[in-house]
């Protein structure tokens, strides 16, 4: 990395993408990349689908050789995480842990008892199994990003979120890693919607919300709310009074119409619940509550005015994926340069030292958030981003009604972690019967069986221990 003191501008980067075959997340962080003149350097593209990492290779290159992309950039594919992280500056980790088939699993089997997940990546019973998958293979990786770039600085995607960052820290406790993760943002745009329609104003920013935020990743919480000096609480508050039963709908958006949109109502009630503004989608936000309230079935669902992302709808949506990769790597297909509203390559720039800023990451709580909550648990909060300096901003206090919400899920995490680690069904048995959204839903025998069955059809995935 050169710092190019004239024209400010950093040269000679390089970045290692773990998940570089990537058919969404990749192309998300191209397109910004190239929009950005202030930043060059070499991507090294590491996927164990390695046909997949050289169609981003030529991707990524034919973009850069663009005309009108300001950043230019050496994408090439790498074939072990050696290769890709020796001497890198920066790694991005956006994977995929398994294929949708085992994901049909963690969503769908559940179900037979009467358990409705609405995403089922992060919480829940898919949240728990996916974590069995993942978190192996995150110990691989947190080995290899201390053996071959343990300066680096460490950018985690992947779900679930709060279990991938936790582990790379307990296997390698000097690691320089967070997570990002855009659902504050939707909460940010949706403050900045009603705030324009309620108060008269007009093309508010949504960085221009300025929000403190507490919680869990997809669990995340607004104690505070403002925009150039008004208190948005006020303002949230009236407009869930008159709007309770609508909910809140984005422009140009139809809830109905897309299994990611919503009307917010989840949002809205638990407002009225606790007094905090719930800073995720409601998809997420119902899966950590008791699931006899927003997913008790699909009638319920429905009322609340939210969808259950079923895994046939990703799967057909990876088929199209495919296709589009197909043409982009081709050259039949363009990727269109417009901002992603993603802010991975803005906190890259401020460790970078162009820049300074404050963002919502995922990191471990030491002295962050409420003492209630263990210090190895990873919590969602704002931090400064400077020159390779991540500075996380004091929190305050969770109140104890939220934190009551949150003690489960953090206690899982301890559990689900050592389970991965220690190959130990009891502990998977455990964190099924303490999760919000099984508890009291079927028998202990029944969940029990439940579990069994969930491993079984992920055993493909699953460490040998699992085996026996």
């Amino acid at each position: 990395m050169k710092y190019e003191k004239k024209s400010q501008t950093v040269s000679d980067l390089q970045i290692a993408y773990i998940g570089g075959g990537s058919r969404g997340w990749a192309w998300t962080f191209m397109t910004d990349l190239s929009m950005d003149a202030s930043l060059s350097g070499c991507i090294r593209l590491y996927d164990i689908d390695e046909e997949a990492a050289r169609k981003n290779e030529r991707i990524g290159n034919h973009l850069c050789a663009r005309e009108d992309a300001k950043g230019k950039w050496n994408f090439v594919t790498c074939s072990s995480l050696k290769e890709a992280l020796s001497g890198c500056d920066f790694v991005v980790i956006s994977i995929l842990p398994g294929t949708f088939d085992e994901m049909e699993s963690d969503v769908h089997l559940p179900e037979r008892l009467g358990i409705y997940q609405s995403v089922g990546d992060t919480a829940g019973p898919g949240g728990i199994i996916r974590a069995l998958r993942t978190i192996p293979m995150f110990v691989t990786i947190a080995e290899a990003i201390r053996d071959y770039a343990p300066k680096a600085w460490v950018i985690n995607y992947t779900n679930p979120m709060s279990l991938c960052v936790k582990t790379l820290y307990h296997v390698f406790p000097q690691i320089k890693a967070f997570g990002c993760c855009h659902e504050v943002f939707g909460t940010q745009k949706v403050l900045k919607g009603i705030a324009e329609e309620s108060l008269g104003l007009s093309n508010i920013d949504r960085q221009d919300i300025f929000v403190n935020v507490l919680g869990i990743n997809h669990f995340t919480w607004f104690n505070e709310a403002s925009y150039k000096g008004i208190d948005l609480f006020p303002v949230y508050r009236e407009f869930i009074e008159q709007h309770f039963e609508d909910g809140y709908h984005e422009p140009d958006k139809n809830w109905a119409n897309s299994t990611f949109d919503c009307a917010h109502r989840v949002k809205f009630d638990l407002f009225l619940r606790y007094g905090l503004i719930a800073a995720a989608g409601d998809r997420h936000l119902a899966e950590f509550m008791p699931g006899d309230s927003y997913l008790k079935d699909p009638e319920t669902v429905k009322s609340w005015k939210f969808g259950l992302t079923t895994v046939a709808w990703r799967k057909e949506d990876l088929k199209q994926r495919l296709e589009r990769s197909n043409r982009l790597a081709a050259f039949e297909e363009e990727i269109e340069l417009k901002p992603t509203g993603e802010e991975g390559i803005q906190l890259i720039k401020a460790l970078c030292g162009l820049t300074r800023m404050v963002s919502n990451v995922n990191i471990p709580n030491t002295y962050l958030q409420s003492p209630s909550l263990p210090a190895s648990a990873v919590v969602e909060t704002n931090a400064v981003f400077s020159r390779d300096s991540i500075k996380p901003l004091m929190a305050g206090e969770i109140p104890q009604q939220v934190l009551d919400l949150i003690t489960p899920h953090t206690d899982n995490h301890e559990r689900v972690l050592q389970a991965a680690l220690t190959c130990d069904r009891a502990l998977v048995y455990e964190a099924f019967l303490h999760d919000p959204l099984v508890k009291g839903r079927a028998s202990e025998t029944e969940i029990k069986q439940l579990v069994d069955d969930m491993i079984a059809n992920t055993i493909n995935y699953l460490p040998e221990g699992w085996k026996n």
